[in-house]
Parts: structure tokens; C-alpha cells; sequence
């Protein structure tokens, strides 16, 4: 892979002015894991207002030194570049941002206030009047890479190109997340680092150094200062991660989760009944990783994790025979209070909630009408259909059960999209029995059934003919047919209804492999 024109240019104008400039931070971490980066970040020791007047096409950000450049790219990742002032910062009141930003000298000094190792290396690209190298990335779409792919990589990238005076290419060898120097001080200056420790552990598959996860759990406490909507974003994406089990009990072990969701912590240790072969809160997380194998949307995974929260709560009993009656109900009122307190959209709380209080459904094949399939629909929603089919299977596999998807849930499935579909019959049709007495002056009886039939037969025929200027137009000509015709053709149009509802059915069935 190519460091990316934008990037050179960037890059090749700021020396060409006379300043220093490197790729650094995340993007370094993928290039040498062996990942195409998601985004690209400069950092310079040209002051925010000599960026500006270098790339007019600019904006600021934030008061703490960064420029976005805006490119021509028409690639997401390349449309927005970010170059930061070389800064050291002072003092941390609210636990996330510094009081004062200094300007730094070297890229060395900037490096120094990073997060974690992994974050703090640097790359200079080696500019000269030939083409500028490429840097070969071996396995673009592999997520992590093993050790020995890592050497190959750095071997590919010049020792004096790389700046890592915090170790971070060894430990993306190790794969260790390592706080930058002092772990506590880290922490203590930006208490989100305790999340976002956790989530590239998360998403990197990574362990956590042991002085670093010393002071995680010492500084648990520091995630109170945090607004909760950054906490929420950290929280989903350790949920959106592969990984997510991983992440959730790594929240739980350090003591982050009690300032997240406590409420799961009130399912640790608490047994179930003979239906369940793990714990409440095992039960959670391990609903929850199915959801992230089958790459189920953020609404499934959230409601995995949730749906049996207010089992607790509702416990009677010990043992095998214990109970969780209205556990459902319980759990989506829990649900919205935590995800009301996370500053969750209220349209992803209102469907997440749908799906926590309805998924107990019960289905048995030839026991339960199709009436109570539509009064279920209509609960929970038809749009939200296909989501309450993937959370029960997510429910499933947590329970330990062997299939995720039996017989009898594809047979629900089948019968809730039939009566979800619309109506073959003559409900469907732009106008109806009244359009046609006062149309052609006659009165209610057999008549009528007859003629809408005609007309559903026509509409099946061209779908774009359901319109009620046509229908009214067809009305006159099918008005002046006799008795028999009009027999004739209303039956030909009811044996086309029915052959279209098997021929519908029958695709459905094989849809969803149920006879």
C-alpha cells in the first residue's frame, strides 16, 4: 500500500516550508499491524496559524492546535486531514481536558502526552525528488497481525523513519496495550483513557500491561467526570466490536462497569433455572458475542445484553425451580433508565425496548393462531420483526442451546412475514364498494363482490393500474357485461388470486425451509 497522495502532498508542503511534519498516531499502529487506516492524522511544529495560511482550504477544530485540512479525495477516510501543533499540555481539572496546551519543539515531546504506546509512534516519510517509497502492507484486511508479519513490516520501513521512544512496535509484537509513562498520571489526566483502554484491548484482541491494569482499577473511580455520551460511544463500540464479551468482562474485572451499567453487575453470580446452563450476567455476555459473530446492528446486540436484566429483580425461589415471572416487563423499564442515562437517541431506545419487553414470544407450530402472530406484530412492530427473530437466537445460544434458528422459530418466522405481507384481495384496490353502487347506480349484493373481483384480476395483471381514476373508467365497461360474463371473468380473476397467494406462500416456505 501507498501512503496516500494526500497525505505526501500535506507532508511534502509543510517541509517544503521549512517544518517538520510526521504521520503519527493511529494510523501509524494499522500500517504497522498490517491494516489500511480508517483515517490519517500530521503532526508539525508549524503554529495553527501558519496551517492556515498554508492550506487555505482549512478549519479549526478544537483550541488545542489541530487544522483540518480539507482534500479533493473522493475516499471518505482522505476527504479530512487533521494536522496538530507539536504541544505538551499542563494540568487536567475536569479529568479529560488540559487546562494549557504549550507548543512543543519536537515530535519526541508531543509523542510524551499520548495515551498508550501502541498511539505514540511516529513515521517520517522520506521526501526526496524521486518518488516517495512505498510501504508495502502485507494482509490489508486482517485485523491483527502475528509477530513475525509485524518484523517483516518494520524491516520494510527504515529504522530512522520510525519514532517510537515508548516501545509501541514491541508491544504491538506482544500485543499489550501499555499506558505512556506513568500509567495513574495518564488516567488522571484524561479519565476516558480507562475506557478506551479497555476497548482496544477490546478490539485489538490485546492484553492489558499489568501496571496499567493496576491503575485502571485504582482509577476506576475517575469515569464519573466523564460526560455520558462519551462513555456511551466508548461503551458501543466495545459492543460493535468482534469481541464483545471480551470487553464487557474486562469492564467488569477492572470495576469500570459499575459506572456504566451497574445494573449487569446485580446478574453476576445469580443462578437461573433448569432451562439456563449459565448465570444470569454469563448469560448476557455470551447472548451478546453470538450477536457479534452473526454481525447482528447495534439494536440486537444492546437488547442481547439487556434482555434479561430485570431477572434479578424478579428471582423467587433457588435452584431449578426458580422463577423470573414479569422479569420482561421489569427488564425494558431498567433498559430505558440506562439508556436514557447513556443520552442514547431516543428512537434506538424506543426499539430497543420493543425488544427487551417482547422477547419471551411464544411460538409452537400449530398451537399458536395467526391472530396472535398479528397482535404480536403490531406490539413490537413489523419493521422490527426480523430483530426480535435475531435476538431470540442470540437468547438461544446463550442458554446454551445447540441451534440458534429450530424448526419451529423459521415456522414463526413464515407465518409473521404472511400475515405482515399485504392482502391479495380487494382490500388492496383504490376504491371500493361504495365508488361502485354510486358509479353505477346500483344497489349492495352479489353484484359488487363480482366486480371488485374483476378489478383485482386487472390490478394483479399491470400492479400500476390501481389507480381510482382507471378503476372508475373500467367500472363503465365492466357495468355493461351480462349477467355470465361478468361470472365468467370474476372467476377466471379469483383462480389467478389464488394461484398468486400458493405460488407467494410457497415461496415463503422454502424462504424459510418449513413445509
Amino acid at each position: 500500500m501507498d501512503i496516500p497522495t494526500e497525505v505526501k502532498k500535506i507532508v511534502q508542503t509543510l517541509e517544503g516550508k521549512s517544518f517538520q511534519a510526521f504521520v503519527v498516531g493511529g494510523c501509524v499502529r494499522d500500517i504497522l499491524r498490517g491494516v489500511e487506516p480508517n483515517d490519517w492524522d500530521i503532526a508539525t511544529d508549524a503554529k495553527p496559524e501558519e496551517l492556515k495560511k498554508i492550506f487555505p482550504k482549512s478549519f479549526d477544530v478544537n483550541k488545542f492546535g489541530t487544522v483540518t485540512v480539507l482534500t479533493s479525495s473522493k475516499k471518505e477516510s482522505l476527504k479530512t486531514i487533521e494536522i496538530t501543533t507539536f504541544r505538551t499540555e499542563e494540568k487536567y481539572t475536569d479529568k479529560r481536558h488540559p487546562d494549557k496546551v504549550r507548543w512543543a519543539k519536537t515530535i519526541e515531546e508531543d509523542l510524551a502526552r499520548r495515551d498508550f504506546s501502541i498511539n505514540a509512534v511516529a513515521l517520517k516519510i522520506p521526501i526526496s525528488k524521486s518518488q516517495i517509497p512505498k510501504l508495502e502492507i502485507q494482509n490489508p484486511n486482517v485485523k491483527s497481525s502475528p509477530k513475525s508479519k509485524i518484523q517483516n513490516q518494520s524491516q520494510k520501513v527504515k529504522s530512522d523513519e520510525i519514532i517510537d521512544p515508548f516501545g509501541g512496535r514491541e508491544d504491538l509484537e506482544n500485543k499489550l496495550i501499555r499506558a505512556v509513562g506513568k500509567p495513574e498520571e495518564r488516567f488522571q489526566e484524561d479519565a476516558l483513557r480507562l475506557m478506551r483502554a479497555i476497548r482496544f484491548a477490546t478490539a485489538l484482541d490485546f492484553s492489558i500491561e499489568k501496571q496499567t491494569l493496576s491503575a485502571i482499577k485504582k482509577n476506576a473511580g475517575l469515569l464519573e467526570f466523564i460526560s455520558k455520551e462519551r462513555i456511551r460511544d466508548e461503551f458501543l463500540k466495545i459492543v460493535m466490536s468482534d469481541n464483545p464479551a471480551k470487553g464487557i468482562e474486562l469492564l467488569r474485572e477492572t470495576g469500570l462497569l459499575k459506572y456504566i451499567v451497574p445494573e449487569l453487575l446485580e446478574g453476576y453470580q445469580v443462578g437461573q433455572n433448569k432451562h439456563h446452563i449459565y448465570e444470569v450476567y454469563e448469560h448476557a455476555i455470551r447472548s451478546l458475542q453470538f450477536g457479534a459473530k452473526e454481525n447482528f446492528n447495534k439494536y440486537v446486540r444492546l437488547a442481547a445484553l439487556f434482555h434479561d436484566i430485570g431477572k434479578p429483580r424478579a428471582k423467587e425461589g433457588q435452584g431449578a425451580d426458580s422463577t423470573f415471572y414479569n422479569h420482561e416487563v421489569i427488564g425494558a423499564k431498567m433498559t430505558a433508565k440506562i439508556l436514557e442515562r447513556l443520552k442514547f437517541p431516543k428512537k434506538d431506545i424506543e426499539k430497543i425496548i420493543k425488544l427487551v419487553r417482547y422477547h419471551l414470544f411464544y411460538y409452537n407450530v400449530g398451537e399458536v393462531q395467526e391472530s396472535s402472530v398479528r397482535r404480536l406484530l403490531a406490539k413490537v412492530g413489523a419493521e422490527n420483526f426480523e430483530e426480535l427473530v435475531q435476538l431470540r437466537m442470540c437468547d438461544r445460544i446463550g442458554s446454551g442451546c445447540p441451534k440458534a434458528l429450530p424448526y419451529k422459530l423459521r415456522h414463526f418466522q413464515y407465518v409473521a412475514e404472511r400475515v405482515a405481507l399485504d392482502p391479495i384481495d380487494a382490500t388492496a384496490l383504490k376504491i371500493g364498494g361504495d365508488d361502485i353502487m354510486e358509479t353505477l347506480k346500483i344497489e349492495p349484493g352479489p353484484k359488487i363482490g363480482k366486480i371488485l373481483a374483476v378489478l383485482l384480476g386487472e390490478v394483479l395483471d399491470e400492479p400500476k393500474n390501481n389507480k381510482k381514476t382507471y378503476l372508475k373508467k373500467q367500472l363503465k365497461e365492466i357495468g355493461g357485461l351480462s349477467e355470465k360474463e361478468l361470472e365468467q371473468l370474476a372467476k377466471k380473476a379469483k383462480e389467478k388470486r389464488e394461484e398468486i397467494v400458493t405460488k407467494r406462500d410457497e415461496m415463503t416456505k422454502k424462504k424459510y425451509w418449513v413445509s
